[in-house]
């Protein structure tokens, strides 16, 4: 059993790392993806892909990398559940272990 992912795409917004307690640090990032065909308009669609990512990753890409920047991410993905209201939620994440900085999105003059 393999359980890999590669995925390129933009921030949709500005990471914030959040610190805990124990020392930790983590950061969820909504990475951008998209599509490799048009739809039925003519138009490529995005799917927002939910990351996390931790300790040195978290901190660095937080650094160096804000909103629209494009960002190529290796990981794994990862399913849980919680409860809400007595009724049961599932995400699907990616945890990631590698980002790679590809391009800053070009400001606007």
């Amino acid at each position: 059993m393999h359980n890999l992912v590669y995925l390129i795409g933009r921030l949709s917004e500005d990471p914030v790392v959040k610190e805990y307690d124990d020392g930790k640090s983590m950061l969820t990032i909504n990475l951008a993806v998209q599509r490799s065909f048009k739809n039925e308009d003519g138009i490529y669609e995005v799917d927002f892909i939910r990351c996390i990512l931790w300790n040195g990753i978290a901190s660095h890409t937080s650094e160096y990398c804000k909103k629209g920047d494009l960002v190529g991410v290796k990981g794994r993905i990862q399913t849980r559940s919680y409860e809400d209201n007595d009724e049961k939620k599932y995400i699907t994440e990616v945890i990631v272990d590698k980002v790679s900085f590809l391009a800053s999105k070009k400001e606007e003059v």
